[in-house]
């Protein structure tokens, strides 16, 4: 096979799997009008029309989908070689891509990112910022991180924090005005926060538990956000209660400008998991920063 083959084909599986130019484009660093040379000039050798494009996607045809369903795994066998060739270098080197929300992006993986980044200068991270439980497969991750009941059970799992627990809390204005919360079931008359799950489309069932008994409550208020920051900004300023992990309010307790209700009805539950392919082969880079996340027993 000749090389400008190969530097094809992976431009086809790149725009396949993307459906849109635009992005495979920005992902093999190289325009939008190369891109599309590219694929023409692949069509024109094979004889076949590979994609369909239209003004607003971009979709194989069926020959298109053999092609990519024959190719992808080569190029994966491809990929996971030449990350392995690194262990010949005196130090891992390669790119690893993982996906994770913001609070773990913040207190597990940077962390250890700072630590080992000036260590190992030839290793990348790019760290995707998403609260959607999306397939990192699919997507081309190498790995997420994930709270441990969002873990798909054919995927390793790897402990990267100990147990979390969910905080309610309000400002001690709003707590003045509408009472506090005894029970669970009474969040419900309160004007409340909530947060949006995108991958569900929907919003967040407040999770509470106690000596064996479990509730879920789903709360109405004015703001709904997607974003954390914005929630616990909108509950020091008085609009409500909101419900979150508890690291991530505990300096706001601490200088008074929140007040936690219904710690009792708040267990701790699973923490925090590093996850990917069980079939995958980890290079010597992305074994590095997973021994640098575990957490020990």
């Amino acid at each position: 096979m000749k090389r400008e083959d190969l530097l094809d084909l992976n431009a086809f599986a790149a725009v396949a799997e993307d459906r849109s130019f635009t992005r495979a484009a920005a992902k093999l660093g190289t325009s939008q009008s190369a891109l599309s040379h590219t694929l023409r000039r692949l069509e024109a050798r094979l004889g076949v029309r590979l994609l369909t494009r239209t003004t607003r996607q971009v979709m194989p045809t069926e020959a298109g989908e053999r092609l990519l369903a024959t190719l992808r795994p080569a190029l994966d066998r491809i990929s996971d070689e030449l990350s392995a060739l690194s262990e010949l270098r005196d130090k891992p080197a390669g790119t690893v891509r993982i996906t994770c929300a913001q609070h773990a992006a913040e207190t597990i993986l940077w962390p250890a990112i700072e630590r080992l980044m000036p260590h190992y200068p030839d290793v990348c991270v790019e760290v995707s910022i998403d609260l959607g439980l999306i397939d990192i497969v699919a997507e081309r991750f190498d790995a997420g991180i994930r709270l441990g009941e969002h873990v798909a059970r054919d995927m390793i799992a790897v402990p990267v924090s100990g147990e979390k627990r969910m905080a309610v809390v309000a400002s001690p204005d709003y707590l003045a005005r509408r009472g506090t919360p005894r029970m669970p079931q009474d969040v419900t008359a309160h004007s409340c926060i909530n947060l949006r799950l995108p991958t569900l489309g929907g919003l967040y069932a407040w999770e509470f538990s106690k000596a064996g008994r479990e509730l879920k409550v789903r709360v109405e208020g004015q703001l709904v956000f997607n974003n954390v920051a914005m929630i616990l900004r909108a509950a020091a300023a008085g609009f409500g209660l909101a419900c979150v992990v508890e690291d991530q309010v505990l300096p706001h307790i601490a200088d008074g400008r929140l007040v936690r209700v219904l710690e009792d009805w708040c267990e701790p539950f699973a923490g925090y998991y590093l996850y990917y392919p069980s079939r995958r082969q980890p290079s010597p880079a992305f074994a590095l920063l997973v021994e640098a996340l575990r957490v020990r027993g």
